[in-house]
């Protein structure tokens, strides 16, 4: 018996897809507010993290692999923005204590 013709499995799809449309919601306002930089760029990147996970719960959900590889550059990218911004940040923070 296939996974995906279980009657349980579009329930939980959707509850998972739920749970990541709260989940934006919340660290969306967290993006909006701050207080410092450090913590938009940490909810940046949870945002990029989420959007993985709803690519990725698509691919299981329409049983299409083309979305995992999607998945996969917006997971390398957001990482590669994320090291690069926190880069930036140590060079800030080391000209301002000269």
């Amino acid at each position: 018996m296939n996974v995906t013709t279980t009657p349980w499995f579009d329930v939980v799809i959707n509850l998972v897809f739920l749970t990541m449309g709260i989940n934006f919601f919340i660290t969306f306002i967290r993006l909006a507010k701050g207080p410092s930089v450090a913590d938009r760029v940490v909810a940046l990147d949870l945002i990029a993290a989420l959007a993985v996970g709803v690519i990725a719960l698509y691919a299981v959900a329409t049983e299409t692999s083309l979305y995992i590889d999607c998945a996969l550059a917006l997971a390398l990218v957001a990482f590669l923005s994320t090291v690069a911004f926190a880069q930036y940040l140590m060079r800030r923070r080391g000209d301002q204590h000269e």
